[in-house]
This record gives C-alpha cells, structure tokens and sequence, in this order.
C-alpha cells in the first residue's frame, strides 16, 4: 500500500470525528437555536428571515454540511451541485453578518460539547468559507 493509500486509511472525516448523521443534525439544530435565540444571531436571523426561512436552511444546511465535513453529498446529490456562492447569491452577505455566522457556529459547537482541536479544524473550514460569501461592503 503507497503511502498516501495508508494516510487516508488513518485520517477520519470531520463528518465522523463529529458523530455522523446524527452529530451534523445536532450541530445544525445547535446552530438555529443560537441564530433564533440569542443576541449574537440577530444578523443572522434576518437574512434568513428574508430569504427562505429558517425552518427552510436548518434542512438544506444538514444537506450541505453532510458533504462538507465528508459525509454523504445530499445538497449535490439534491440540487446537482454544492457551490456555496450559487446558494448565497440571493443574500447580501458583509463582513458583520459572516462574523456573526461565525460566533453563532463557535456558540453551537461549544453546546454541543465537541472538543477544541476539532471545533479548530471545523472553524478554520467554516472561516474560509464564510469569507468566500461575502459579497458586499457594510
């Protein structure tokens, strides 16, 4: 077996090191809650509040972070594709609103207890994203 062959063997998805199906869908409730029920979603809230709801992305986040974090692919699998910028082109994003992703996502992965050198893989990927989708000055 080559090298990389063995290396891939030991390295586990951050969608297993998470728990699978049922840590992704505990992280994404986690996550709504957080956006819905404390101070620090405000931001977050209303831009979902003027797109498809929240309800709306609690489904299609557990789809897409499945795939993300290395598990089954049930955005693309959905909607042919999982190119984060094409879901947020509707959405005016800033600099404010990502980071008030950010701490709502550090928030909901503190509650659901992960330990802190997988919040770290998680929120350096989820950091890099988010500035992706910025795609406005404010």
């Amino acid at each position: 077996m080559g090298q990389s062959k063995l290396t891939d063997v030991h390295r586990e998805s951050l969608y297993s090191l998470i728990g699978g199906e049922h840590g992704v869908k505990r992280l994404v409730e986690t996550f709504y809650d957080v956006v819905e029920d404390c101070p620090e979603g405000h931001a977050v809230n209303i831009l979902h509040l003027r797109g498809h709801g929240v309800a709306h992305s609690r489904i299609e986040q557990f789809g897409f972070l499945s795939g993300f974090l290395g598990g089954p692919r049930l955005y693309s699998e959905k909607y042919g594709h999982s190119d984060v910028r094409l879901m947020h082109e509707h959405v005016e994003i800033d600099a404010e609103a990502k980071d008030a992703w950010l701490t709502c996502m550090s928030m909901a992965i503190d509650k659901v207890g992960l330990e802190p050198g997988l919040k770290q893989k998680l929120m350096v990927n989820f950091t890099k994203v988010a500035t992706m989708l910025i795609n406005r000055n404010g």
